[in-house]
């Protein structure tokens, strides 16, 4: 079974930074995307960053709209691990964040998640 260890959450004052990583490992099907999802209270989960990828296919990064110029999504392929970058943080943000594989066939698998509070 897939195996994903999450870090870097935590609590930080607006305008602050924070970086989330996600180790995979374990993984038996083909993955087509890495990235994050969050659930900020008392709304519905959503669609943060993603790195979409493929054979003979460029990296592609999207990033939802009230994110964009603030965090950066990256991977690094040999350590099998994907890092949100999150600066200029809002109390907005703050969200439980899920590191999430778009598998190939057989859709989305989320982590268990890590709290980010952003507040003063």
């Amino acid at each position: 079974q897939v195996h994903l260890v999450e870090s870097g959450g935590g609590l930080v004052q607006p305008g602050g930074s924070l970086r989330l990583s996600c180790a995979i490992s374990n993984n038996e099907y083909r993955i087509s995307g890495i990235g994050y999802y969050r659930l900020p209270p008392g709304r519905q989960r959503e669609s943060v960053a993603m790195i979409t990828f493929g054979d003979n296919i460029d990296d592609s990064a999207t990033y939802a709209d009230s994110v964009k110029g603030r965090f950066t999504i990256s991977r690094d392929n040999a350590e099998n691990t994907v890092y949100l970058q999150m600066n200029s943080l809002k109390p907005e943000d703050t969200a439980v964040y899920y590191c999430t594989i778009q598998w190939e066939y057989y859709g989305l698998y989320w982590g268990q998640g890590t709290q980010v509070t952003v507040s003063s």
